[in-house]
């Protein structure tokens, strides 16, 4: 079962960590970079879900990978632009972090 992925464990909390965060960002970027943002968590545990669900796992774990860097680029975009606390970016970044290693653990598998 899915749910049994802890990738998606992992990502599943990010998305109910990152939902109300965005929501905190200024309205003009709410709707700009938190949409984006918002976009990106989304298509990581849609990912997800094919990558588990598919024969041929490795092209779609490869972009999944570019998936989760282009979340990461964002993600520290926010930080810049003061969006959101060294705080926040960390936990943040933690959980990018751990979730870049279990994909990385992945790919590695299925190579």
């Amino acid at each position: 079962m899915i749910s049994d992925l802890k990738i998606f464990t992992k990502l599943y909390d990010l998305i109910l960590w990152i939902y109300p965060m965005v929501n905190k960002f200024p309205k003009a970027q709410r709707f700009v970079l938190g949409q984006r943002i918002e976009n990106s968590v989304l298509e990581l545990l849609r990912l997800t879900i094919k990558a588990n669900a598919a024969r041929e796992k490795k092209p779609i774990l490869n972009e999944l990978s570019v998936e989760l860097d282009q979340f990461r680029i964002l993600i520290r975009l926010s930080k810049d632009l003061k969006f959101m606390s060294i705080g926040q970016y960390g936990y943040a970044g933690a959980l990018i972090n751990e979730t870049g290693k279990m994909l990385g653990g992945w790919i590695k598998s299925v190579s």
